[in-house]
């Protein structure tokens, strides 16, 4: 276990605070405190600063943006990275840009959450045995985190997924960087990934047995729900749901 870090900016602070976070909303206060990437932090904040004229009244979160969801949560989906003026400005994943639209109109589609939209963090979203959460806890420009970054962030991740362990029975990544970034952090949290690691694909589903026992994990890739993805038609609507249907199942969140 590190030794304890002297302040936020140090780079094992994800990994001291991570370790010690006995429940998952205790992670996700440590989370909002974490400073361990100087060009993330120094992004976030001028983001925060400069705004955009459609947000002008807005006082922007402008911190690491935690998990959103119930703690026992079965069904687990991993993204990227907080978007510069989403995330960042309304302090909940996937809440206030058109990747969210699409991810919790998804979402309400299957009853997995009460309503289609997600504005802020007081419009009465709830998710119904679902919890949604990134592999990079703080917006990145041009929405590109470095791998370093990557991994100081990995911590987090892999301690929500430890916390979540005794419930989640299934995950599904969105797009390649968060499938390469989830599958360290799951070996980091107890599941037996596979060598060499599997590729990412869209529809991709592998089981991962717990390690030492337990119950296995359902793994399923789906492309990012980026506005090129959704746009373009890479990722259609039907495409999304059909995913994020059979992951349901396999957690046990639909029949």
């Amino acid at each position: 276990m590190p030794a304890e870090p002297s302040s936020p900016d140090q780079p094992d602070f994800p990994a001291y605070e991570a370790a010690r976070a006995a429940s998952v909303p205790g992670l996700d206060e440590r989370v909002t405190h974490c400073r361990a990437c100087p060009r993330l932090v120094a992004w976030r904040e001028q983001i925060a600063r400069e705004g955009r004229r459609a947000y002008a009244r807005w006082d922007y979160w402008a911190r690491p943006v935690p998990g959103f969801g119930p703690d026992d949560a079965a069904l687990l989906v991993v993204g990227l990275a907080p978007a510069a003026h989403g995330g960042n400005r309304t302090g909940r994943m996937f809440t206030g840009d058109r990747s969210g639209d699409v991810l919790y109109a998804a979402l309400h589609g299957l009853g997995l959450a009460s309503q289609a939209e997600a504005t802020h963090r007081d419009d009465g979203l709830r998710l119904y045995g679902v919890r949604v959460t990134a592999p990079v806890h703080c917006a990145p420009p041009a929405n590109k985190p470095t791998p370093g970054e990557r991994d100081t962030c990995r911590s987090w991740l892999a301690g929500e997924l430890r916390l979540l362990r005794p419930t989640v029975r299934a995950l599904v990544v969105l797009g390649a960087f968060g499938w390469q970034a989830v599958l360290p952090a799951l070996s980091a949290a107890g599941w037996v990934v596979p060598r060499p690691r599997p590729a990412f694909a869209h529809g991709a589903h592998l089981t991962l047995p717990a390690a030492g026992g337990g119950e296995d994990l359902e793994l399923f890739g789906c492309y990012h729900v980026s506005q090129r993805n959704t746009f373009t038609g890479r990722l259609t609507t039907d495409m999304l749901t059909d995913v994020l249907s059979r992951a349901a199942r396999a957690a046990g969140l639909r029949p």
